[in-house]
């Protein structure tokens, strides 16, 4: 199935953003925005956005009676498999939503349900530290540029993302 794109330069958080299609009756979307003023986390913590990051988030239809347990640990997995592509250190998961390459964090992943016209929406904010890391105190954290082989394309690592949640898209919705 094809997820539609939408683009922005500038948003306060694509997950908002994500809502604001479905509420304009869009049935999904995958959302990239250049800069994110106001990121989410999980449990209302924010998410640092540092400029030259990524911040996506792709929103589509789901069953109602859908494990959303199940759908947390494929999102992971298809962000964790992309990412490790391109590290030369194996990347792990920190359940419930992150992704760390040296016991640090490089990517965390925010899942939020939604009703609208009667139907179940699933959005799942993702945030990459691709070319820097925030300073958090307490949890460590770094950028996968640090440990990449070779040039990371935004664009392309993007794609790869929308890809694969295209391919799986069959196993969120059954």
């Amino acid at each position: 199935m094809k997820i539609k794109k939408f683009l922005f330069k500038k948003v306060r958080s694509t997950n908002d953003t994500s809502l604001r299609l479905i509420r304009k009756n869009y049935k999904n979307g995958f959302v990239i925005s250049e800069v994110q003023t106001a990121g989410k986390g999980q449990r209302g913590k924010k998410w640092i956005s540092n400029k030259g990051n990524i911040f996506l988030s792709i929103f589509f239809i789901i069953n109602p009676n859908k494990n959303l347990v199940k759908i947390t640990n494929l999102t992971l997995n298809i962000v964790n498999k992309i990412i490790n592509k391109y590290s030369q250190i194996k990347t792990t998961i920190k359940k419930p939503n992150d992704i760390l390459i040296n016991k640090q964090k490089v990517s965390g992943i925010l899942q939020e349900v939604i009703f609208y016209k009667n139907k179940k929406f699933l959005i799942v904010g993702i945030g990459i530290n691709l070319l820097n890391s925030p300073n958090i105190k307490d949890y460590p954290t770094t950028y996968l540029y640090k440990y990449s082989k070779k040039k990371i394309y935004k664009i392309e690592l993007t794609n790869k993302i929308k890809n694969e949640f295209e391919k799986q898209y069959y196993k969120f919705i059954k």
